[in-house]
């Protein structure tokens, strides 16, 4: 039988089980007014605001808080931000995450671009002019290099790695290495004779970022040509703080795997249409880039010395 003190005592139980669950749930929302996701220059600022504001508008409405697109400067910004705890999440390259975590940064990748077919991978290229006489690396002795940045993955480490392999050391063996800051920077450099050959990404033959660029207006596909391409590399990751609330990491890693189907335009204008789901996946993928970031560090301090 119950009496008026067990009645009491359910209902206020019960009444603070409902409190607690929502205050649980929503408990990093008074810490966290603000998130901010930032990503690699890979091209220019508008280009990059334009391709990602989407993207931040549907975070901010699917978490229910503010969500600011931060463009870093280079690739160090970003990782010294995620690293300062100042960014929350992160759009990198692989050797950029790769850099982060070699450097302390507290951050996991909880998601990886993928190709339309499935695949997790892409090359580093190297562009020439297309009616230029390189036919091949070594034709480029005395010529201009144009690299990305230090920490771009394709745009740096992978062709320093390949030149490596090739017995050319770069800086000897090329007039100039220019480092340009962007990969859509690269092209342009070599599009108006800075550079005599370019590094780049590229997927395969429907995407790259000058089929991107030529999709733009920026430049014409056609008037480049690939001398050089790459073994796979392992795909971008996207990545947030590890001391981050559980239930926050889950929100957040819900509503990146599921953009694809529930906000399709958005996702589609990060990717031209061209890029198949985000997918589950964990720093381990990226221990071979950790290899090539020390590889490259290998390289620069023998150069050094």
């Amino acid at each position: 039988m119950l009496t008026r003190r067990h009645t009491l005592t359910l209902a206020a139980a019960g009444l603070a089980a409902a409190l607690a669950t929502p205050a649980f749930a929503q408990d990093w929302k008074a810490k966290y007014p603000e998130l901010i996701f930032a990503i690699v220059p890979a091209e220019n600022a508008a280009g990059v605001t334009e391709r990602y504001t989407p993207f931040v508008n549907y975070l901010a409405k699917e978490l229910g808080t503010k969500v600011t697109l931060r463009i870093a400067n280079d690739y160090a910004a970003i990782i010294e931000g995620q690293r300062a705890g100042n960014i929350h999440i992160g759009m990198y390259g692989p050797s950029s995450f790769a850099r982060a975590l070699m450097t302390g940064a507290k951050i996991d990748a909880f998601a990886i671009e993928t190709n339309l077919d499935g695949t997790k991978g892409y090359h580093s290229v190297f562009y020439v002019k297309k009616d230029s006489p390189y036919q091949k690396v070594e034709d480029l002795k005395g010529k201009n290099l144009g690299l990305v940045d230090p920490n771009s993955t394709s745009g740096n480490n992978v062709p320093r790695f390949a030149l490596n392999e090739m017995k050319i050391e770069p800086e000897n063996f090329f007039g100039k290495v220019v480092y340009t800051g962007s990969h859509e920077n690269a092209i342009i450099a070599l599009q108006q004779g800075t550079v005599d050959v370019a590094a780049n990404w590229w997927n395969d033959e429907t995407e790259s970022n000058l089929l991107r660029m030529s999709r733009k207006n920026m430049v014409k596909a056609d008037d480049f040509r690939i001398i050089f391409k790459s073994a796979e590399i392992v795909n971008s990751p996207m990545a947030y703080l590890t001391d981050l609330p559980e239930s926050l990491r889950t929100a957040i890693r819900t509503a990146v795997l599921n953009i694809q189907t529930k906000d399709k335009a958005a996702f589609d204008k990060i990717y031209d249409g061209k890029q198949g789901p985000m997918v589950p996946v964990t720093n381990d993928v990226y221990k071979p880039i950790i290899e090539l970031n020390k590889f490259v560090d290998e390289l620069r301090r023998k150069k050094a010395s």
